[in-house]
């Protein structure tokens, strides 16, 4: 937390308090992982269901075959704040794929409690951090056509559009951003 005095004349003007939410725990998830990744997978595709015509591709992933598969990563971001009586709490995930020349972000979700928090950034942040760290130098991702504002926070976030197709009966727009 942090507290800003504000000048007022007298030295004792009113007190501002900013509160920011602590960074969040990234761990590689597991079987056990499986319903907390399912539920943040599905409420944060969800609201796109009426703008795309069907449910996301992620939302119909086979989220234990993923977590079995060694060629495949998922993290999860957790939620370290204090919670009474509980731990660590799953708000986030990527899905990523590496490749021989680059890493796929092939999912990113948060959790509708912790969306606006800026964990959606902290997620690309730490893909394209694993994507340093595993010495592949582009991460690669695509959405739906029809998800303008992905598109836009991927710009935003340095990404430059490679092309559109349709993919797995999906209108996406494929991106790319060098590392390094």
């Amino acid at each position: 937390m942090m507290t800003i005095d504000l000048p007022d004349g007298t030295g004792a003007g009113p007190r501002v308090s900013c509160h920011q939410p602590p960074a969040p725990a990234f761990r590689r998830a597991t079987l056990h992982d499986a319903a907390a990744i399912i539920d943040i997978t599905t409420a944060a595709y969800a609201p796109w269901i009426p703008v795309i015509g069907r449910e996301p591709g992620p939302m119909g992933d086979d989220v234990p075959a993923l977590l079995a598969d060694p060629d495949i990563e998922v993290w999860l971001a957790e939620d370290t704040g204090p919670a009474v009586g509980t731990g660590p709490a799953p708000v986030g995930l990527v899905i990523l794929i590496p490749d021989t020349d680059h890493l796929l972000l092939h999912s990113i979700a948060v959790a509708p409690s912790a969306q606006g928090t800026g964990l959606g950034r902290q997620l690309l942040a730490f893909t394209e951090a694993r994507a340093a760290e595993l010495k592949l130098r582009e991460v690669r991702l695509y959405t739906h056509v029809l998800m303008a504002r992905n598109v836009e926070i991927y710009t935003r976030h340095g990404y430059v559009e490679t092309g559109r197709r349709i993919d797995n009966g999906f209108s996406r727009v494929f991106m790319t951003k060098r590392i390094g």
